[in-house]
């Protein structure tokens, strides 16, 4: 190929496209919406201070009672990432640039991936990382107003699986942006400093962002084995959980979320018509399974 401005443009074009494949494909199997909620941001961090005060209605006797925010509060600063690709300016010139449009796919895929490597580390990461009132976010004594600790642990080591309620707006988990990884960013000029002195063409994408814990009530986490006595614990207790002052969150369990390691015994908890003594297993379709590769 020779090159020149049309035909720059036209290989960009190319790439361009490889890459959305990729974005449009892994983002149907993206799962990191299903547990975080997405925020965002304006600045470098941004300061969550109304995350301890769950709202709740009540009888208007006398005065309005005011939720003072900020007893509690969580920061999160945004991180900078970036992926780059180096297309080599003999491979244009020998027309062997058509062999980079999978890489540009790949690129696409792991732009939508990131999400889920962020969020899906840091839940693993929960038994001994802080949430917003200073406790780790899966802990045996989460200070309730009115109502002593509340545990969401089930276990001293590191968590196995995890019960989760997730059709609530309040998320697990926060995912900040600052700057979203829409555009394929390229340095394809002859003059450009790459190309002249490395003979590379560059194209790359970068964004700001990063994750935080949100509501440790909605989630809770267990190093246990799996079996109907632990499940059926936790989740009455999420069931049965009770913020400030002692009302109920009305909490629901709605997901099972296990490693690719745990699938079978999560099935077999759930899904079986049966349980191991032939009886009719009383625990099948409490809630769904959700496999993540990320917990692997």
């Amino acid at each position: 190929m020779i090159i020149n401005r049309n035909n720059l443009e036209t290989l960009f074009t190319g790439y361009n496209a490889a890459f959305q494949r990729g974005v449009n494909f892994q983002e149907a199997r993206a799962q990191w919406p299903m547990i975080a909620m997405e925020t965002v941001s304006g600045t470098a961090a941004e300061l969550y201070t109304w995350l301890g005060k769950i709202p709740g209605m009540k009888e208007w006797i006398g005065e309005r009672v005011v939720r003072n925010v900020g007893e509690h509060e969580l920061t999160i600063r945004n991180r900078d990432f970036e992926d780059t690709i180096a297309v080599d300016r003999n491979h244009i010139e020998d027309d062997s640039h058509g062999t980079y449009s999978e890489l540009f796919r790949l690129l696409g895929m792991a732009v939508m991936k990131h999400p889920d490597e962020l969020i899906w580390p840091l839940l693993k990461a929960g038994h001994e990382t802080a949430c917003y009132d200073g406790q780790s976010f899966f802990d045996t004594d989460h200070p309730v107003e009115g109502v002593g600790t509340v545990s969401n642990r089930y276990g001293n080591a590191a968590p196995k699986w995890y019960l989760m309620d997730l059709e609530s707006l309040a998320k697990p988990i926060i995912f900040q942006r600052r700057k979203r990884p829409n555009n394929l960013v390229r340095f394809d000029r002859e003059d450009d400093p790459n190309v002249f002195m490395r003979k590379e063409f560059l194209y790359g994408i970068d964004c700001r962002d990063n994750v935080g814990f949100a509501f440790w009530q909605s989630a809770a986490a267990s190093s246990e084995a799996l079996d109907e006595n632990k499940f059926t614990t936790a989740y009455q207790n999420m069931e049965g959980m009770k913020g400030d002052h002692g009302r109920p969150l009305g909490l629901r369990p709605t997901h099972l979320v296990v490693p690719p390691s745990m699938r079978a015994t999560a099935t077999k908890l759930l899904k079986n018509e049966l349980g191991e003594d032939g009886e009719t297993n009383t625990l099948r379709d409490w809630c769904e399974i959700m496999v993540v590769p990320w917990l692997a």
